[in-house]
């Protein structure tokens, strides 16, 4: 019943869908001409595409964008973006009218030069850096199999469709998402591949000779090619990609602008306005005697129905929803608000406390692996997943199962050797709702994630990456593998948490901190070594500042001691030394810059210390402190790469010591 209904049981337009789809490109044409910018070439070329795709095919219901059970679209070439408007505007979504088509590419638009997810309704993500959107796509259509095998074909059953692009499948996250893709059987995945053969430099033929059909079919899906201006091709093809048990890429043969008389097919259209007498030309050529932005009423009528189409699905969903169990129901729908159990902190402080009694030295990442013990039991909604790093990472807990080919009851996806295509999907999996993704690989391998992350920030979307061996601390792999910019390059992204933990207690605190941030992406930087305990009580969640004084000064504080992760034992030792040559220093914890930046100056200046000389120690390179340190105080850690040594050797040959902090201060005061 949930399903959408075939094309056959979809009552066809009464007009002509080549008339449809020139709605389409006149819109995309006249908006990019009216903002003087924009991409109007794909949006022509696959006009005859996205108007069979949603008029006969889609199941969505544009006066209620966030039902749940909607198919999701894509549109992954988000240069493209005057496509999708023209869609929403067309089939009636809501706030979408002839004003914001016109306002196209304009400061506070509903039509940004990109899709962004946020005030435009029927935005599903955003896109723009290629290929993120078909990695969005796998999320999203996992999230749709996991969420189908809890709750059922009652209330999920819907598929995922993607628009991309040469550009997409170009980029290296493509074969990443593809082939993951393939391998988990994702039968309600459908990529419709604008194969027009163009790209911004001209002719694919500059940069490509691979054979994308072949390549997908090497993946395990299923594959076709049509002519992407047949509408009836289309439709065949997208009834047999419903059908298959994999996922689906079908090639579309398209012209680039086209029904431009004298650009159609070349670069010329892609990223630039066509120009008044070629729009002219192109009226001509399409039987198109409109003025610019208007949809004669006959057309727009036609699109309004399609439109209206799944208005009665998305009322018989509510009716099945509203009829199930209570207690499933209420459970269904807390976890689409994104509302984390109530008893979940219940349990968490009860686990700090143990640990704290335990007062055992554990490596963060296994401190890491204990907590999500707890919060996995009583969050179900957590999915987990590692770069092929489980066992480093620490990521699985319990018996919960993996999620495998066709298999979804699982709560584990090993993502195998596909880091960003990992941070991608779990950006889908995210924005489909029901889920709270976590995955895991080491910190100097976050640059492959990067893309994804900075997209995660942008659309405020709670994921958290697990990012262990944190520092030169991991020792013996050397410098391949020991990151030192990293956390400065991961915190100079806006609306983005990055954690460093101190100990065991500090592990679970940022742990609860980013799961009660619904609209903030949290990294988590944990060690490979062994961190004695730091704090002495659990009762209040100090990391929730930011940072915060851990051991106050003995007498009038004359040093302030900053550090992050393993260093902070470093600056105990340091304080204990200092003390006992008469300096009073105090030290502070900082597990998290962002949430510090977040707290009222009053709080900041009495944890930094009015006065005091101010000493940092991080083993990573010094970008950024400065604005803690201030330009008296000075900075204990990396200057450079790291080398290949046992990890005990390799503080003190890279001066990351108690001695060095010692020395730092007595030449400073």
């Amino acid at each position: 019943m949930a399903a959408a209904p075939s094309s056959a049981e979809r009552p066809e337009p009464e007009i002509a869908s080549s008339e449809m789809a020139n709605a389409i490109r006149a819109l995309a044409m006249d908006a990019v001409q009216r903002a003087k910018s924009g991409h109007p070439g794909m949006p022509m070329g696959m006009a005859d595409v996205a108007t069979v795709l949603f008029t006969r095919f889609l199941k969505y219901d544009p006066a209620r964008p966030d039902w749940p059970d909607r198919d999701r679209f894509i549109l992954s070439a988000g240069h493209g973006s005057m496509l999708l408007y023209a869609l929403l505007y067309l089939s009636g979504y809501p706030g979408m009218s002839v004003e914001e088509l016109k306002n196209f590419r304009q400061l506070g638009s509903k039509t940004p030069g990109h899709p962004e997810l946020g005030d435009t309704p029927g935005v599903e993500t955003t896109t723009g850096p290629l290929g993120q959107g078909i990695g969005n796509a796998v999320g999203m259509a996992l999230a749709e199999r996991l969420m189908n095998a809890q709750f059922g074909d009652t209330l999920v059953d819907h598929h995922t469709y993607a628009i991309a692009g040469d550009g997409c499948l170009m980029e290296g996250i493509s074969h990443e998402a593809a082939s993951l893709a393939g391998h988990l059987r994702l039968s309600k995945l459908i990529v419709l591949y604008d194969d027009n053969e163009i790209s911004i430099d001209g002719p694919t033929s500059l940069t490509l000779s691979d054979d994308a059909l072949r390549r997908f079919d090497s993946y395990g899906w299923a594959t076709q090619r049509i002519d992407g201006h047949d509408p009836e091709a289309i439709a065949t093809a997208l009834e047999a990609a419903k059908g298959e048990d994999r996922p689906s890429l079908i090639a579309c043969r398209t012209v680039i602008g086209f029904g431009a008389p004298t650009l159609a097919g070349t670069a010329k259209t892609h990223g630039a306005p066509l120009g008044e007498t070629e729009i002219a030309g192109a009226r001509e050529h399409l039987n198109w005697p409109h003025a610019a932005f208007e949809i004669p009423a006959e057309v727009l009528t036609a699109w309004r129905a399609a439109g209206a189409h799944g208005a009665g699905a998305s009322e018989s969903w509510s009716e099945r929803l509203a009829a199930i169990d209570p207690a499933a129901r209420a459970e269904f729908e807390r976890r689409l608000a994104g509302r984390l159990p109530e008893d979940w902190g219940d349990k968490l402080a009860a686990f700090k406390r143990e640990v704290l009694a335990e007062k055992a030295t554990v490596a963060s990442r296994v401190a890491s692996q204990k907590t999500l013990e707890v919060l996995n039991e009583c969050i179900p909604e957590m999915i987990g997943g590692s770069a092929d790093l489980t066992g480093s990472n620490n990521t699985k807990t319990g018996d919960y199962g993996a999620v495998g080919p066709g298999e979804f009851a699982g709560r584990y996806i090993y993502y195998g050797v596909r880091e960003h295509a990992m941070a991608a999907a779990m950006n889908g999996l995210a924005l489909h709702g029901g889920f709270i993704p976590y995955g895991g690989t080491f910190l100097v391998f976050s640059d492959y994630c990067r893309p994804s992350i900075r997209l995660a920030a942008l659309m405020r979307q709670r994921a958290v990456y697990v990012f262990t061996h944190d520092s030169i601390g991991l020792g013996e792999d050397g410098p391949t593998h020991q990151p030192v910019e990293h956390l400065a390059a991961l915190r100079a992204f806006p609306n983005l948490q990055v954690f460093r933990p101190a100990d065991a207690i500090e592990t679970a605190e940022c742990w609860e901190l980013a799961l009660s941030s619904e609209n903030t992406p949290s990294v988590l930087a944990l060690s490979r070594q062994g961190l004695a305990p730091v704090r002495t009580e659990c009762g209040e969640n100090y990391s929730a500042y930011g940072a915060y004084i851990l051991a106050p000064a003995p007498r009038a504080r004359e040093v302030t001691l900053m550090a992050t992760g393993s260093e902070v034992q470093i600056a105990l030792a340091a304080q204990q030394q200092l003390d006992e040559i008469g300096i009073a220093a105090a030290v502070v914890s900082m597990p998290c810059w962002k949430l510090f930046e977040d707290q009222p100056p009053h709080y900041r200046e009495e944890v930094l210390g009015p006065g005091s000389l101010r000493i940092a120690i991080e083993a990573g390179v010094q970008l950024g402190w400065d604005r803690w340190i201030g330009s008296e105080g000075a900075f204990i850690g990396m200057n450079g790469f790291g080398a290949s040594a046992p990890q005990k050797d390799l503080y003190p040959h890279f001066g990351i010591t108690p001695e060095a902090v010692v020395d730092a201060v007595k030449a400073r005061l």
